[in-house]
Parts: structure tokens; C-alpha cells; sequence
């Protein structure tokens, strides 16, 4: 039978399962990535597991979203995070280095691996001809323990490349384009896989930024082949000896087709505040703006940077306007100052920033209130900036660039120069120096782990109750994002490694009053939620199931959720549900009681059961998706409970 990429890396890492579209498969994972906003509730739980040593090919641990050292909580948290690398036997880099994406790219990305994060923008790796998907910081400590990653297996969506890129048209404008037709739903249950002959005239990076965004369709993964093109990229960063050639055999097919003419791509831009809401720039040229930001894992590449710093060279951008540019690996900074790139961005105008996420994770870089601001970012879901009430658009570097010179937002195909062309350099830099290799064993396990005053344990979880008897204390609509749910920013993100803390933070751009409402029905048998479509989209944080879940949070009931929500719900014990009839969302409302009577027996028994809704004669018909291992663990109350009852067992 002839398969195609993705079909081949499922093939060659199943453990169980079966390979038809929807069902549970497990997977061995060759490699893991978490990086430092996800990764110390991870180590906690290797922690928790009495790990002794990593059982992955490679793991790394990134310190790239809390680079802001306000007060002692960031570095505090860097230094156990660097003692728990030392001690489990994981890569280490370390604050500077780079964002975890493009760095892991550079220096640790095998063709035909499969790879694991704890961070939702892991699939950009597949550009490398990998099986990389993002997941929730305990399915990453899962596999960093040798365990299988199980998920449903996914469809394969196969998208033809035809064509060239025109000029002032880029790799972004191409993963617009599909958010334009698919809005941020359209990759739900599918790995998307490209091939044709539009991949020539593609980079590495290139491929690097249409993978990074398929986590804005929902997809769990993308898949590029490994062909000559990554050849070429791992020979210049001394890694030619890792290279596999992976591409489909002839006559594979996919179980969707589409195909998108490179040639036809105009520039295009998603504006507030969601990554689906894409238009050809063109329709918003002139919306004046105060800031335009180049940078972040959506945008990572050398010419990124280049092509937006010849843009502007030799000119000066518009007064007003805050031009920031965010490198994002430290060798690439390197190179960029050798080129005279960041000289050129300097002297029109331009802030430098640190190597990081900074600004994409609200961590610096928030707008001004009730201004525009431009961003080769991936997400622009509402506050994610680090302004509660911002107004954020994604664009290429092309076009970011071009509206940082007029002050509005600019087609870049209507200035008045010719098109730069820019290359990467034929001897780029490879810089391992805040890249730490793991420790050996007999040393590692002498390793004693740092904890700062801001480090708390996990709190222990009870058992799923029989009966239920709880309110709705939110009823919200479609899309709300895991930076609704529980925000980052520099306000948040240092409270990641303190429960009690950063659950006072939980559902506070939807509802102030969430908090301290949550935590009066901790001990009254808890509460639920009830939202609309794609509930849970956006980042793998796992607080933001974890959280509510600390507040009181037993059922989340919704018409559907996102596959890394769904699945972190699951692993700390929130029974997510969704509706039979979506009609039965309208009859419920904030404030209803909801009622269950021996639901421990009907999660067992079928998919299908009723709930009722106290004092208004009304039966609600809900349905879970749950394996027979998931309903296991919701049983137990989560995952850790779930571990802790196997280890027992053994």
C-alpha cells in the first residue's frame, strides 16, 4: 500500500491502536520540548513520577517566554529549571538562546522523529519531515518517562503546492491564505501534510512558518517532507549526518485534497482579534498604527529579519510608530549583526529586543490601549498582547515592514522600490554556547533540585463523585481561548510554578468574579462551564485546565472543544462533555444547576447519557469521547492519581 509522510511516521512509531481515523492510537515519542512558561509544572511531575533519567532520544528544556526579571520569581523558577534538566538528563538552554521552536529546529530536529511539546506551536518542527505535536505539560512528562502519547488517530489533509511565490508575497501570506478558507476550525481531527512542486521554491524556514500556524487551524500536526531542501539546511548547521530523505510513496493518497497556486497569493492580514479573520491587505490599507513587531516562532527565519531590514534601510520609519523587532535564536542574531541587518533596522528607527517569545506571550512589547498594532506573531486573540483591550493584526514581515515606513497599514507591493532579495548566509553561525547537553547518569543523580519560595506542589485531586450537583457559574460562546481561560503575560506567567497564585488569575478577561466564585464551591461538590464551539483553542497551557480545576471545575459542557484542551481537561480530572442536540446550549443559562446521579457507572456504560437541570423539569442529552484509558483516568480524578495507582500496582 502506498503512503503518504504522515501515514509512514505513524506507522513507524505505533504501540497500540489502530490506524483508522478517529480512534485512540499510541505513539512512541523520540523527542520531547517544553519550554520554561509549561516546563516547570512538568518537571515537578517527573518529580512526582521519581523519574531517575529521560527515556527520549532528546529532550530540551527552553527558558524563552519569562525572560523579564522583574523580581526574583523568573530567575528563581530558571534555576530549577536548570537543576531538573541536570537532574533528568534533558538539553538545557538557557535564557538568551533563543525561542525553543526555531532553536530545536537548528540544533536537535531529526527527519522521520516524532516530537512532543508542551508548548502548541511544536508542529512547526514538521517542516523538518517530523510527527511534531504540541500537548499538555503532563503528556510531555508522560513521554519523557518512556510512556506512549496517545491521541485520536488524525485524518491526513493533503495540500498541493503549485506555483511560485510573487514578489512582496511570503510563507505567512501562504498559512493566511488557508486560515482565510478554514478559518481557525478547518484542521480539527487532521495532520496536514504538503507536497507538489510549489515545495522548490520553499525553504526550511519557509516550511517552518506555515507549520508553526497550523496550530491556528486546529490541526495536530503539519508534515513537510525531508527532502533536498532540508539536506541543505542540516549541512549548514553541521548536522548533515541527521538528514533522511522522507517523502510520499508514488501513488499515496490523502483523505483530503485541496490545492493552493503559490503564483495566486497576494499579501494578506488577520485582524483582531482572532488568527481565522483574514483579509488581502489591500481591504485595510490605511488604518493608521502605532506599532509593528517582526519576530516570534511564527516569523523566525534569517530572511525574515533581512528582508524587513531592506526594507527599511537607508529611510526612517513613521513618526509615532514603536518599530519592534524580536530576534528569535541567538546564532541568527549573530549573523544578523554580521550582515549589518540589525544596523540598517537600527537606524530607521527600530527597538531591539532580547532573543525570545517577549511580546507574542504578552511578556513586553503591549500596545498602547485603543491602538493598532501590527505583528508577524501567530495568535491575536483578545489581551494575549499583555493589553486587556488591544487591537492586534498579523501580517507578514513585508507588510509589517512597509506599514512601520507610512504609519498605516501598507500593501508592500505598493511602495515605491524594488523588491529585496535576500538569502541566508552561506556560512551561518552555529552557536552551542547556551545550549547545555545533559548531564551523565552517575553524575545527574546527585543532582539536587533548586526550588525557589515560588515553587508550590501540585495539590492532590479526589475522585470523580458518583453524583453531581453543581451550578454553571460561566456560559460563554465559540472560541474562547486558553488565553481567555487563564492570560500570560508578565502579570501571570511568573505565578506558573504557584497553583494557588495563578489561579486567582482564572477566567478574569471573561469574568472578575470567576476567582472567588469558583473557590466557594471547592467544597460543595463544584461547579461546571458551558460554552459554544471550539472551546479551549490557542495555547497547551495546561493551568488553564489545571487552574479551574483547583477552583471547583468538574464539567466543562460545550458544543466542541480543542484537541489539546479537550485532552488537559481529561488528564486533571474535568469531565469534558459536549451537547447531542447543540439546540440545548440556548435552554441553559448562567446559574442553573446541573445534576447527575450514578455518573461514574454511565461514562462506563456508553458515550451517551442525561443530565437534568434542577427545579425547571428539563433533561439535557450530553456525550463524552473518553477511551476506555481516558475513562480510567477520570475516574481516578486525573492522570497523576491514574500514575500514582499503576506505580502501586507494579
Amino acid at each position: 500500500m502506498a503512503l503518504n509522510i504522515t501515514q509512514k511516521l505513524i506507522k513507524d512509531h505505533l504501540v497500540s491502536g489502530e490506524m483508522t481515523p478517529g480512534r485512540e492510537i499510541g505513539l512512541k515519542i523520540d523527542q520531547t520540548l517544553t519550554q520554561d512558561a509549561t516546563g516547570t509544572l512538568v518537571m515537578l511531575e517527573l518529580e512526582a513520577m521519581e523519574l531517575d533519567r529521560a527515556r527520549t532520544e532528546a529532550s530540551a528544556q527552553y527558558v524563552d517566554h519569562n525572560l523579564i526579571q522583574e523580581d526574583s520569581k523568573n530567575p528563581d523558577d530558571h534555576l530549577f529549571l536548570h537543576s531538573a534538566t541536570r537532574r533528568f538528563g534533558l538539553y538545557h538552554s538557557r535564557p538568551g538562546n533563543g525561542v525553543s521552536h526555531p532553536v530545536h529546529m537548528q540544533r536537535l530536529a531529526k527527519p522521520g522523529k516524532t516530537l512532543l511539546g508542551s508548548d502548541s506551536h511544536t508542529c512547526a518542527n514538521g517542516c523538518m519531515g517530523m510527527l511534531a505535536m504540541g500537548a499538555g505539560g503532563i503528556d510531555v512528562a508522560m513521554a519523557i518517562a518512556g510512556e506512549p502519547f496517545y491521541v485520536k488517530m488524525p485524518k491526513v489533509w493533503g495540500i498541493k503546492l503549485t506555483g511560485e511565490l510573487p514578489d512582496w508575497v511570503s510563507a505567512k501570506d501562504v498559512i493566511l491564505e488557508l486560515l482565510r478558507r478554514h478559518d481557525v476550525k478547518g484542521g480539527v481531527g487532521k495532520v496536514i501534510e504538503y507536497y507538489g512542486p510549489g515545495l522548490e521554491s520553499l525553504s526550511a524556514m519557509d516550511r517552518h512558518v506555515i507549520a508553526n500556524m497550523g496550530a491556528e487551524l486546529g490541526a495536530t500536526g503539519t508534515v513537510f517532507p525531508s527532502d533536498k531542501e532540508i539536506k541543505r539546511f542540516l549541512k549548514e548547521q553541521g548536522r548533515e549526518d541527521d538528514w533522511i530523505e522522507l517523502v510520499p510513496d508514488d501513488g499515496a493518497t490523502y483523505d483530503i485534497n485541496e490545492e493552493l497556486n503559490l503564483s495566486e497569493i497576494e499579501p494578506m492580514i488577520a485582524k483582531p482579534s482572532s488568527p481565522g479573520n483574514v483579509v488581502p491587505v489591500s481591504e485595510v490599507a490605511g488604518t493608521p498604527i502605532y506599532q509593528s513587531y517582526v519576530g516570534s516562532s511564527a516569523n523566525p527565519g534569517y530572511r525574515d529579519f533581512a528582508i524587513a531590514a531592506e526594507i527599511v534601510k537607508g529611510k526612517h520609519i513613521a513618526h509615532g510608530v514603536s518599530f519592534d523587532i524580536n530576534p528569535t535564536s541567538r546564532q541568527m542574531l549573530t549573523d544578523l549583526v554580521k550582515e549589518s541587518h540589525i544596523a540598517s533596522l537600527l537606524s530607521a528607527g527600530a527597538r531591539l529586543h532580547q532573543a525570545g517569545c517577549n511580546g507574542c506571550i504578552g511578556m513586553g512589547q503591549a500596545p498602547a490601549s485603543g491602538r493598532n498594532s501590527l505583528r508577524t506573531t501567530p495568535r491575536n486573540f483578545p489581551g494575549r498582547s499583555g493589553t486587556r483591550e488591544d487591537s492586534v493584526f498579523l501580517c507578514s514581515p513585508e507588510t509589517a515592514a512597509a506599514s512601520a515606513l507610512t504609519g498605516k497599514i501598507t500593501d508592500p507591493r505598493t511602495l515605491d522600490m524594488k523588491y529585496p532579495k535576500v538569502n541566508d548566509p552561506k556560512n551561518p553561525t552555529i552557536d552551542v554556547n547556551l545550549l547545555d547537553e545533559p548531564l551523565p547518569y552517575e553524575e545527574a543523580k546527585n543532582v539536587k533540585l533548586e526550588k525557589g519560595p515560588n515553587i508550590a506542589s501540585i495539590p492532590e485531586m479526589d475522585e470523580m463523585p458518583d453524583h453531581i450537583e453543581i451550578p454553571i457559574l460561566l456560559k460563554m460562546g465559540d472560541n474562547i481561548s486558553t488565553d481567555e481561560i487563564l492570560a500570560g503575560g508578565a502579570r501571570v506567567l511568573p505565578y506558573r510554578s504557584n497553583l494557588p497564585e495563578i489561579s486567582k488569575f482564572t477566567f478574569e478577561i471573561i469574568d472578575e468574579t470567576y476567582y472567588q466564585r469558583g473557590k466557594d464551591t471547592v467544597d460543595k461538590g463544584g461547579h461546571a462551564v458551558v460554552a459554544g464551539f471550539n472551546y479551549g483553542q490557542g495555547s497547551s497551557r495546561e493551568h488553564a485546565a489545571l487552574a479551574p480545576r483547583y477552583l471547583g471545575l468538574r464539567v466543562a459542557l460545550v458544543k466542541d472543544f480543542a484537541r489539546i484542551h479537550w485532552q488537559n481537561l481529561v488528564n486533571f480530572g474535568v469531565l469534558p462533555l459536549t451537547f447531542v442536540n447543540e439546540e440545548d446550549f440556548d435552554l441553559l443559562e448562567q446559574g442553573d444547576v446541573l445534576e447527575a446521579t450514578g455518573l461514574r457507572e454511565k461514562i462506563k456504560q456508553g458515550t451517551e447519557f442525561n443530565m437534568s437541570v434542577k427545579g425547571k423539569n428539563q433533561e439535557i442529552k450530553v456525550r463524552h469521547a473518553l477511551s476506555e484509558r481516558q475513562i480510567d483516568i477520570m475516574l481516578k480524578g486525573g492522570i497523576i492519581n491514574w500514575v500514582k495507582d499503576r506505580r502501586v500496582k507494579s
